[in-house]
């Protein structure tokens, strides 16, 4: 980022949660170059932050997880153990739950969002436990390819449509679709207009993608996982409603409140799994 700095850029997009504190860091120092932090939360003069609600897309992969798994075990795997990642395990597993009130989640954290090595090994692992649904929250094909050798699993594209696997085992995909915003922010630069600003947007806005939805999803199943999508997308339904408690049993949400981005125990810092879900969330 200083080197980029140094040699005149006006605009720097850091595009991973680890990047924060030195975003900050170095931004302090070049107050007349602006920074966009992706799926952080610090900002400053001349910094802005900016994120995906990509838990409304893991809400559409649970309801076709939750009725297409015939083991009732559902693998996830995990890059890093921060809110976007958990928030996407929660949201998840209780669409999954609320089509099948039998599902069981597993979760193995892979500390990496790209290394096909080690995504390959978290598929296999889960599809040896008995997962016959694998979700991922890394960007390789990996997953997809062991679901392929296994026969018989079912996956969700990530980050891109990883369509060459449908229409099995990936059944559908969330993706990722930066460009309209990082235009947007270059074009302000341009003109002189850019201020630091927070934004977090969903499917509504077009910021998060839901790949097609392929052949080997029942047409009833995919009729339901649209109209999901699409009150998501409109604002009539918000992914976490109450009620909804946390992991211990104690209440997070009463019935039909919905979660808050920010403040105490809100979406942008969630660090907990919900009622349900096996296991601790890693430290």
């Amino acid at each position: 980022m200083t080197d980029m700095a140094l040699k005149g850029a006006d605009l720097i997009f850091t595009t991973s949660f680890g990047y924060m504190d030195p975003t900050i860091n170095v931004a302090a120092k070049f107050p007349n170059v602006k920074f966009e932090h992706a799926t952080g939360y610090k900002q400053a003069d001349n910094v802005s932050v900016y994120s995906a609600r990509f838990y409304e897309g893991r809400a559409v992969q649970g309801h076709i997880a939750g009725h297409m798994t015939k083991s009732n075990i559902i693998g996830y795997i995990g890059s890093f153990p921060i809110p976007e990642v958990i928030r996407g395990i929660n949201s998840a597993y209780i669409h999954a739950k609320k089509v099948n009130p039998d599902v069981q989640f597993k979760i193995v954290w892979a500390y990496t969002w790209f290394d096909p090595t080690k995504e390959a090994d978290a598929a296999k692992v889960l599809i040896e436990q008995g997962a016959d649904v694998v979700l991922q929250h890394t960007d390789s094909t990996a997953p997809q390819a062991a679901a392929q050798a296994a026969g018989n699993v079912i996956t969700f594209g990530q980050a891109s449509d990883m369509a060459a696997y449908g229409p099995m085992p990936r059944v559908s995909s969330i993706i990722d679709n930066w460009a309209p915003y990082y235009i947007a922010r270059t074009q302000a630069v341009m003109d002189g207009t850019w201020t630091s600003t927070s934004t977090w947007d969903g499917i509504g806005a077009g910021m998060v993608g839901i790949g097609e939805i392929s052949s080997a999803v029942p047409a009833d199943v995919k009729a339901s996982a649209e109209a999901l999508r699409d009150s998501l997308a409109d604002g009539s339904y918000h992914a976490f409603t109450g009620p909804l408690n946390k992991q211990d049993g104690s209440a997070w949400l009463a019935a039909g409140e919905t979660a808050s981005d920010y403040g105490d125990d809100s979406l942008a810092g969630m660090n907990f799994y919900l009622e349900g879900i096996e296991g601790d969330v890693p430290n």
